[in-house]
């Protein structure tokens, strides 16, 4: 008798096609895919995805982007701080006056 397949959860409908390994890696997409996500608008565990990328909010109703399987909550994370961007800008200008106060 085959032993019982541990772990798996909503992949063990496949049964033995596919191979362990495969069925692991899609085991842990489904649990993020369907797990409680927070609405970062109006904080509530209501965000479901609706297709690759696109989740909503069932309690306020707001549709965002996010990744394919997971919903990320702080895009900021990936990006640079708006202070780090606006110093960026501002340092050239500050150079440029100097500049120009040396040669008088």
């Amino acid at each position: 008798m085959p032993k019982k397949q541990e772990g798996l959860g909503p992949v063990k409908r496949f049964g033995v096609r596919y191979g362990r390994t495969v069925k692991f890696k899609r085991a842990v997409i489904e649990k993020l895919q369907k797990a409680s996500t927070k609405c970062p608008y109006c904080a509530k565990h209501k965000v479901v995805r609706k297709s690759k990328g696109i989740w909503h909010c069932t309690k306020c109703k707001n549709t965002f982007s996010g990744q394919a399987y997971t919903f990320v909550a702080k895009p900021s994370l990936t990006l640079p701080p708006v202070a780090q961007v606006m110093a960026e800008i501002q340092r050239p200008e500050e150079s440029d006056t100097d500049e120009q106060s040396e040669a008088a």
